[in-house]
């Protein structure tokens, strides 16, 4: 049984109302990839959203950052109708956004440098943001001298540093080793805590979205995919996300999202091989 989550407020950080996404074919069809998406994320959710490949989770994403516009519906940042990019928003993608000629310090205090920001305070801003990832001492180090991890680390800072109101990550921590991987989803927690951000996370691992968030959604398959189940995640916090999966709510939670889960990966496994 599908669990609403009950958090709602007059206006949410993110509100897509009966949103849906197409794009032409070079043969001229029209390809449906989203339809009828309505969600809500509120001001410090942690929000997931899992499903089968190809079912539109970063056509999502890019709705919310103002990189695509919607075919119907709208797309609302705290009650506003989004046109053009969302300057609210910050991403973490699963490449690499570091400039590889600039060191640590460099990257992480270009945007508010971008911003006017003299470099003094730029800077001085930046070693706060550099010590908080836990990289105090490679603030001159370039990017081909960090191991993947570390520069996941440089990757939250330069988005974290301009405190968006929304976090927006796609598989941000699906290259990394499962040590290091439960490494930054736990300093990912430790930081998003002591913000008011509102994340929006995709992930192809349930137990990732599970262990992270507030609330995990779940897509049909493509083409033409919409919400099937909205679940939340009534967790204690803080978490260690390696210890919480031992927790019997936990394995529950994963059944149970799972069976919903399942199906729709059948459903796009069968889609493609017919393909």
């Amino acid at each position: 049984m599908n669990q609403p989550s009950t958090r709602l407020s007059e206006s949410p950080m993110i509100d897509l109302q009966g949103v849906a996404k197409q794009f032409l074919k070079p043969s001229g069809e029209v390809h449906t990839v989203l339809q009828n998406i309505n969600l809500r994320v509120e001001k410090g959710e942690f929000c997931s959203i899992v499903g089968p490949t190809g079912c539109g989770k970063s056509t999502t994403l890019s709705l919310i950052a103002g990189f695509e516009k919607p075919s119907y519906g709208k797309v609302r940042i705290q009650g506003e109708t989004l046109e053009g990019i969302n300057h609210q928003a910050a991403c973490v993608f699963q490449t690499e956004n570091a400039f590889p000629w600039k060191t640590v310090i460099d990257n992480v205090s270009l945007g508010l440098r971008l911003k006017g920001m003299i470099k003094g305070e730029a800077y001085q801003e930046a070693r706060r943001w550099i010590e908080k990832v836990g990289l105090k001492g490679f603030e001159g180090h370039y990017p081909h001298q960090l191991s993947g991890g570390m520069r996941k680390r440089v990757a939250l800072a330069q988005c974290l540093i301009t405190q968006p109101q929304i976090l927006l990550m796609d598989e941000s921590f699906s290259a990394l080793d499962v040590h290091t991987r439960h490494l930054m989803e736990n300093e990912l927690l430790k930081i998003w805590e002591e913000t008011s951000a509102s994340v929006f996370f995709i992930t192809h691992d349930l137990e990732e979205a599970i262990a992270l968030s507030d609330r995990v959604i779940v897509m049909t398959a493509g083409p033409g995919a919409t919400i099937k189940g909205d679940y939340k995640i009534d967790l204690e916090r803080p978490r260690n996300v390696a210890e919480i999966r031992f927790d019997r709510q936990f394995a529950q939670l994963h059944e149970q999202i799972w069976n919903d889960l399942r199906d729709e990966v059948m459903v796009s496994y069968a889609s493609a091989n017919h393909a």
